[in-house]
């Protein structure tokens, strides 16, 4: 009888490690859309249909959203989550409630991975650290994911200015250009891009193009873009010439 307690209590951090572990593979399926899925919800916006998601898809959201429930919040780290999760281009509404379910489900992971016999001798200290490394990594993980698109946004800024430049020269107006370029670099700069047509969004939404403009800067974080748009909105606000000051 020793025996098979000692097999059951060797088996409950194994099962428990397997189930986590399906768990993050559902939420990071959920994070990152296949091209396909993207296609397809850019094709149901255009149609105006409503996005359908997968069976899975659904299941792995619902089964973070209460894990969440569990997860450590304080009202100012949830603000500086949800912009770094803006900056990493998870605009999402569920997308902080899904990152905290990932983070909880991680050091999880790291807890009962550290308690069985796979890594050595079990030891509740060396759980415990684990679980404290586990539930730090999504974080980490999700700056280097915001560094990596603002680094694309800042190289392909270059490629931005010199559109804005022609399509403003060829007679069209500020917001035209934006939408112009927008759609030009879709398939070179998909970030940029993206971020041009939520501003020209929110122009069509009768938003203030200073206020579209400051959004932008906000949104990606890119201190290049911010100097870009108070360049702008200064020269909206004068009226001196745009393809001279671009």
């Amino acid at each position: 009888s020793s025996r098979s307690r000692c097999s059951v209590s060797l088996l409950l951090p194994l099962l428990g490690f397997i189930f986590v572990s399906l768990l993050i593979a559902a939420a990071a399926m959920v994070l990152s859309p296949s091209g396909n899925a993207i296609i397809q919800r850019r094709l149901g916006e255009l149609r105006g249909m409503p996005e359908e998601k997968p069976a899975y898809s659904e299941a792995a959201v619902k089964t973070l959203k209460q894990l969440a429930k569990y997860a450590p919040q304080s009202p100012s780290e949830m603000g500086k989550l949800q912009k770094r999760l803006v900056c990493a281009g998870f605009r999402n509404k569920e997308a902080i409630t899904i990152f905290m379910g990932i983070r909880l489900g991680v050091a999880l992971v790291a807890f009962g991975l550290a308690s069985s016999p796979l890594v050595g001798r079990p030891s509740v200290m060396l759980a415990l650290g684990m679980a404290a490394v586990g539930y730090l990594l999504p974080s980490m993980a999700l700056g280097r994911l915001a560094k990596k698109r603002q680094h694309r946004i800042r190289l392909s800024l270059a490629d931005v200015l010199d559109l804005l430049v022609v399509s403003v020269e060829a007679g069209l107006g500020l917001d035209q250009a934006l939408q112009r370029v927008g759609e030009e670099l879709a398939s070179t700069h998909p970030d940029l891009s993206e971020e041009l047509r939520l501003v020209n969004l929110e122009l069509r939404a009768g938003k203030a193009r200073s206020d579209a403009l400051r959004n932008l800067a906000d949104r990606t974080g890119v201190d290049d873009l911010s100097s870009l748009a108070a360049m702008l909105i200064q020269t909206d606000k004068f009226g001196t010439s745009v393809a001279q000051s671009l």
